[in-house]
């Protein structure tokens, strides 16, 4: 569906020429909508010809994102992050609500919102594998419809900020994976726009190739740049360990929203694995009845394993293990298990929907 079929979500255009606000909110969401037509067969289609039902993806999402602002969009597949970043990019039109970037309607003026923010994702095929990298950006640089003059001078800063200029002449199908990703972000450099939509950036990456990615993201374009960055992720350490602010979707919906520090300090507990050769021993039961730990599981006679939630972070996790081996524990192995993103999830809904019922609401 195109503006020109939706005349009445077009709001009035603004004069350019204005004054903006120095505190307006770089990206201003509120009460965004966004449901599509469900997938029939053609049985049911022959059965209910008349009926058109509608699966929700966005259900009231409002927010907004501070200048300078690393903030993360954090939830399982499916919550809704890529459609609500599509909206904010001008390529899906909401049902109902309305969103701003840089005090600019996504829908009413979206060729003026394009000017002003680049997404990237982490679809290598956008770029084309049998050109080099530098012939890769002054493709998009035309496209931009840079001047010759000024697409040569842009393609090289660009290049030199993701530290590919001494590979601008390698084929992009050589590439790595992480090396076509630091190229997407260099492609999104070249109209130097002021708000970066990251969708789900390092999903192909390995871990140290999505480490280096990170700091590229906060020190080239939140540091140097001082651009306004979104980024859509599945990962809870890259939202909590990254980002200044994050909120996590749930089917549609945001269940939380907060610093990064303090949703990780309310939300992530964190889970812990003792190795021992001492099975369940009285020590550990008395760490649970003690409120000290939470356990998760029974002992596995196998691995010799038990796995439980902890409190207090590193200094009550040498209190844990110190206690164990006072007690005559024998210790192999002690070490700090990630957090399921799914578990967090549950954690936050299961509050969420609590709060819900008392008619409160997570900030």
């Amino acid at each position: 569906m195109t503006l020109a079929q939706r005349p009445e979500r077009q709001a009035a255009p603004t004069d350019a020429s204005q004054p903006r606000p120095a505190d307006h909110a770089v990206v201003h969401v509120r009460g965004i909508t966004k449901s599509y037509l469900v997938q029939r067969s053609i049985l049911e289609i022959a059965r209910h010809p008349l009926s058109r039902p509608r699966a929700p993806v966005l259900n009231g999402i409002s927010f907004d994102v501070r200048r300078g602002e690393l903030f993360g969009l954090l939830g399982l597949n499916g919550a809704g992050k890529t459609t609500l970043l599509k909206i904010l990019a001008t390529l899906v039109l909401p049902d109902t609500g309305a969103a701003t970037i840089e005090g600019r309607d996504v829908v009413g003026e979206a060729g003026a919102v394009r000017e002003q923010l680049a997404i990237v994702t982490a679809d290598e095929r956008s770029l084309h594998w049998r050109l080099s990298a530098l012939e890769n950006l002054r493709l998009f640089a035309g496209l931009h419809r840079l001047s010759r003059r000024e697409a040569r001078a842009r393609v090289a800063e660009a290049l030199a900020a993701v530290n590919l200029a001494d590979t601008g002449d390698k084929m992009v199908g050589a590439f790595s994976s992480g090396m076509r990703q630091r190229l997407l972000v260099a492609r999104a450099l070249l109209p130097r726009p002021r708000v970066f939509l990251l969708d789900e950036p390092t999903r192909s990456l390995d871990p140290l190739s999505a480490h280096d990615f990170r700091r590229l993201i906060r020190d080239l374009l939140i540091r140097e740049r001082g651009a306004t960055v979104l980024l859509a992720t599945h990962n809870a350490e890259e939202a909590f360990s990254y980002c200044d602010r994050v909120a996590v979707l749930h089917r549609g919906a945001i269940a939380a929203l907060g610093s990064a520090s303090g949703l990780a300090a309310r939300f992530a507990r964190e889970q812990y694995r003792v190795w021992t050769a001492t099975r369940d021993h009285w020590a550990l039961a008395a760490l649970v009845a003690d409120g000290v730990v939470r356990r998760l599981s029974a002992p596995d006679a196998e691995e010799g394993t038990v796995t439980f939630e902890l409190d207090g972070g590193d200094e009550a996790a040498a209190n844990v293990l110190r206690r164990l081996v006072e007690s005559g524990v024998a210790v192999s192995r002690f070490e700090r298990v990630p957090l399921a993103l799914s578990a967090l999830i549950a954690h936050i809904a299961a509050a969420h929907e609590t709060s819900a019922a008392r008619g409160g609401h997570d900030a």
